[in-house]
């Protein structure tokens, strides 16, 4: 039986709120058109990536899931969100950095066994990672983004997959290096920003419904994993049909996944207790 729709989610590693209005002219402009719209999310506590990650997935806390900081990895022992679509004969996909393999299908993450692959039965079904290796201040190792939106397109018209991810760490990384108040960062935002535009169409073109987001926010000296709005908050950007609340209402980054399931028509595992922000 198919699912109710397809579904992109993009995650821009390390964005703040304040930064997303001034520079993702696209995404704004879509917003201003009516094609999209936007809300402020709040990340979980501590506002450090492997845990939003897996927080993001599963939608429970990392005092829930027990990923408390980069260093320490395993698999989630939760439902998420490629176990239920797969569970519900849904196709998934993933273009993204290797702890989301390391979460969600097997952990250790073996660079030989699962920098790619496609297994029929899931929970992610069709995966290119990439592991950042070697990564430090002064080379960021980051891959291209415009590789990683071919990636993810590919999955889309090839493959064909109900949900995908998308996890680019451009912008954390530049933030890490330079600061986010910097020349660097503002000609990164403008070209993350045109790659993006480039691609989202096609996406919306195949039948996909797609949200733009961040796992958290940063510092203008480029730090996060605090209890601050800075380090914290995002913005969202929804691109489909779905019923959503005002654009003032603050949303909690635990909704994120009973609500992709609510949109792709699966149902929502007891563990995933946050509202669906769209119907």
């Amino acid at each position: 039986m198919p699912l109710r729709t397809k579904l992109l989610l993009i995650v821009l590693d390390g964005l703040p709120w304040r930064s997303w209005k001034p520079f993702m002219g696209n995404l704004e402009g879509w917003v201003q058109s009516g094609e999209a719209r936007k809300w402020r999310m709040r990340s979980v506590l501590p506002s450090t990536s492997a845990c939003c990650y897996a927080s993001i997935h599963t939608g429970v806390a990392p005092q829930v899931h027990g990923i408390g900081s980069n260093e320490f990895r395993k698999r989630v022992e939760q439902p998420d969100i490629f176990s239920e679509v797969t569970r519900a004969g849904g196709r998934t996909g993933a273009v993204t950095h290797s702890y989301w393999s390391e979460f969600f299908n097997r952990y250790p993450f073996d660079p030989v066994r699962d920098i790619e692959y496609d297994e029929p039965d899931g929970p992610i079904t069709h995966a290119r990672f990439h592991t950042m290796a070697g990564y430090n201040h002064t080379n960021q190792m980051t891959p291209s983004d415009v590789d990683l939106f071919a990636t993810l397109t590919r999955l889309v018209e090839v493959k064909g997959i109900d949900y995908g991810i998308l996890h680019t760490c451009t912008v954390d990384s530049m933030g890490h290096r330079y600061g986010q108040d910097c020349v660097e960062m503002d000609n990164a935002l403008y070209a993350l920003d045109a790659s993006l535009a480039g691609f989202l169409p096609r996406w919306l073109s195949a039948g996909c419904e797609v949200i733009v987001t961040a796992d958290h926010g940063q510092t203008h000296r480029g730090h996060h994993g605090g209890h601050d709005e800075e380090m914290q908050d995002v913005a969202l950007y929804y691109f489909g049909t779905g019923e959503g609340p005002a654009s003032d209402v603050l949303l909690d980054q635990l909704q994120l996944a009973p609500t992709v399931l609510t949109r792709l028509g699966v149902s929502v595992p007891e563990t995933m207790r946050a509202k669906p922000f769209l119907r």
